[in-house]
């Protein structure tokens, strides 16, 4: 069996003015793929397997036309090389935004199905956070998307995906997707599957999978901050009855529509001000704090500098933030040397709209492994450490941490730019406040601009009916 691999996995927000471009992801093409950690599952005996082009970015703004075009163009020409295929598996998010360009993934993944024809199998592996359309499931066979949020099983999910299409290509079965859109659309911070309501319903998925003819059970919360038609949460079934996958996808569906009212946010939750009240009086620590509307892993520009000062015209000592994104500040840091005491702006490098603060600063470390784009700098702000990166990225595991020398457990005050806290970091939270701060990503999402969303689409609009409407893939 012959079976390419390859896809383009990134997450845009919309109100992002800050274009993802080449050199913001990560590449990986032919056998280097196969080796990446992500992917290294992929060793089945009775395949020979093609791996093309993987591009891989942290969530941004939209990616600019160029750069899409370009890691596309490669991936078709790969897929054409590839010919005479079996199958194909895409590892796609589904909140990437294209400017100038409805429906990204189902550019993509439309794309790929006119190069491999109609009998080619092809499976796709999605994040729950992901946007779906009808064009993306008429193209596919296979579906899975992951059902933890923080995302601890996105191996998994993939794994998922690549044995569905291993079972139809040895089998000879065919399955379908099915799949009803349900017009809600709330943030990752209120729907992790660690709180309740989201728990109850992801637990409920596995079931699902149990049912004769339901090969995999989906609910997706899709992705707010990206204002376009396509963006709702729905109920995805691969399987091989439709009667079963109409059944599921209602059930799935109707429960999600049910419970939309009772989504909340998981940590302590509030104004920046009051969350640095509640700080100020916490004797235990590590107290971490979330900038959640500044966070990179959602879409979030990264480059704000309004926390900074607010601590700084609160005196705050011993507190750690991790990081802000300001190349020029970092460079002004490299071109002064470890010990120096210089004037820095920090903030608002990337986003004119971002706020900085101008600050007198002492360069603690500089870290550089020889890629300028990768190089970091810790400076000191009277009691406040900061981490300045040359590039947008997130502080999210503890090693993030340590390799600066600074132990996240011991400080009295952690400050990351996220949402829910990272697998690494919210078991070490003693305790986990989250800041309702400014930022693309902003948690205030009835004040998003709302121009081109599908309505009525709760909690944009709050009194309307809605009953699941089951669609299947037109290839079914």
């Amino acid at each position: 069996m012959r079976i390419a691999i390859g896809g383009i996995h990134t997450e845009c927000s919309t109100s992002s003015p800050v274009l993802m471009q080449t050199e913001d992801f990560r590449v990986f093409r032919g056998q280097e793929l196969l080796a990446a950690d992500y992917f290294n599952f992929l060793a089945a005996e009775d395949v020979e397997h093609l791996p093309l082009l993987h591009a891989r970015a942290v969530p941004g703004g939209p990616v600019s036309r160029a750069t899409y075009e370009g890691f596309k163009a490669e991936f078709l020409d790969g897929l054409k090389a590839a010919l005479p295929l079996d199958g194909l598996y895409l590892a796609m998010h589904g909140a990437m935004n294209v400017e100038g360009m409805d429906d990204a993934e189902g550019d993509w993944i439309s794309a790929a199905r006119k190069v491999v024809g109609p009998d080619c199998v092809v499976a796709a592996s999605y994040d729950l956070h992901g946007n779906v359309s009808q064009h993306i499931i008429d193209q596919l066979d296979i579906f899975a998307a992951y059902r933890t949020a923080p995302h601890i099983d996105v191996r998994e999910t993939m794994v998922r995906a690549w044995t569905m299409l291993l079972k139809a290509l040895r089998t000879g079965e065919r399955p379908g997707l099915a799949w009803a859109p349900v017009p809600v659309l709330l943030p990752g911070e209120r729907t992790s599957t660690e709180d309740e309501p989201t728990a109850s319903l992801y637990r409920k998925l596995p079931e699902h999978d149990t049912t004769p003819g339901i090969w995999d059970a989906n609910l997706m919360i899709g992705y707010v901050w990206a204002d376009e038609p396509r963006a709702t949460a729905c109920a995805v079934v691969t399987a091989t009855d439709k009667d079963a996958a109409q059944r599921v996808a209602t059930e799935i569906a109707g429960a999600y529509w049910q419970a939309r009212r009772d989504f909340q946010f998981g940590p302590v939750t509030g104004a920046l001000d009051d969350m640095l009240d509640i700080a100020a009086k916490t004797e235990t620590r590590p107290i971490i704090l979330a900038d959640s509307g500044d966070n990179p892993t959602g879409g979030g520009v990264g480059d704000r500098g309004d926390v900074l000062k607010a601590l700084i015209a609160r005196d705050w000592q011993d507190a750690v933030i991790g990081g802000i994104t300001d190349l020029p500040a970092v460079e002004q840091c490299f071109t002064a040397g470890e010990g120096a005491e210089i004037d820095l702006t920090i903030g608002g490098s990337l986003d004119p709209a971002s706020p900085s603060t101008e600050v007198t600063v002492k360069v603690i470390r500089l870290d550089d492994t020889g890629v300028a784009s990768e190089r970091q700098a810790v400076i000191a702000v009277g009691g406040i450490t900061v981490i300045l990166a040359a590039r947008r990225r997130p502080y999210h595991n503890i090693a993030d941490f340590t390799r600066h020398g600074i132990d996240p457990k011991t400080v009295r005050l952690l400050v990351v730019k996220s949402g829910y806290l990272s697998p690494e970091l919210a078991p070490i939270a003693n305790p986990n406040l989250m800041a309702l701060t400014d930022g693309v990503i902003n948690q205030d999402i009835e004040a998003l601009p709302s121009k081109r969303r599908g309505q009525p689409i709760y909690p944009f609009a709050k009194d309307f009916d809605y009953s699941p409407s089951v669609r299947y893939s037109a290839r079914w």
